[in-house]
Order: structure tokens, then sequence, then C-alpha cells
């Protein structure tokens, strides 16, 4: 009698532990996806934008071929564009960005 208490409370407490068990991995598969590392610069702008400042800014090396440098500049630009809510100021420093990367520094009065 008391043998097949033991063993009846024995199943039932690994019944309910296999539940438990299952539960959790459940709620471990559909937790939020955090990524490990940054993909964009994190912010603050110094007073002269330098190379590297630049290529933290659009997430790519210093010496990037220029079509790193463009494809990594739409990307940032899609999520930060003005009209879909960004920051004028925030496209600026992108474009800002891009420009020096490429060596394409354009004065305010010049044309290329």
């Amino acid at each position: 009698m008391a043998s097949t208490l033991i063993v009846g409370a024995a199943v039932g407490t690994a019944a309910l532990s296999a539940r438990y068990l299952m539960t959790a991995w459940q709620a471990f598969k559909a937790r939020p996806v955090v990524p490990r590392a940054r993909r964009f610069y994190p912010g603050g702008f110094e007073q002269a934008m330098t190379k590297r400042e630049a290529a933290l800014i659009l997430g790519v090396r210093e010496h990037a071929v220029n079509e790193k440098i463009r494809e990594a500049h739409r990307r940032v630009m899609v999520a930060n564009h003005p009209d879909a809510g960004g920051s004028h100021y925030l496209a600026s420093k992108i474009n800002e960005a891009k420009d020096i990367l490429m060596k394409n520094t354009r004065t305010h009065g010049s044309v290329f």
C-alpha cells in the first residue's frame, strides 16, 4: 500500500515537472530576440565630424569601398528619413557622414 502511494507521488511529481519544463521552454522560445551588438552609432556628435565618427554613424569601416558606404547610407537613411518620422538633423548628419567617407566634401557654393 505504501509503495503504491510513493510510486504514485513520484509519477505525479515527474508529470508536473515535465509540464513546468515544457511551459518554460515555450516561454524561452517566444522571448524577443535581443541583438548582442549594436548596429548603429549610439549618439553624441562631435563639433567637426571625423572619418571615425562618420564610419560609426553608418556602421562601416573607415576605409570601406564606396558600394558598402552607399548600402549602409541607404539602410540608415531609410530608418531615419524625415518623411518617415525621422529627424532632419539626423538626416543631415547621415548625409555628412556619407560625404566624408566618399571623399566628396562639397562646400555650399561649389558644383561638381
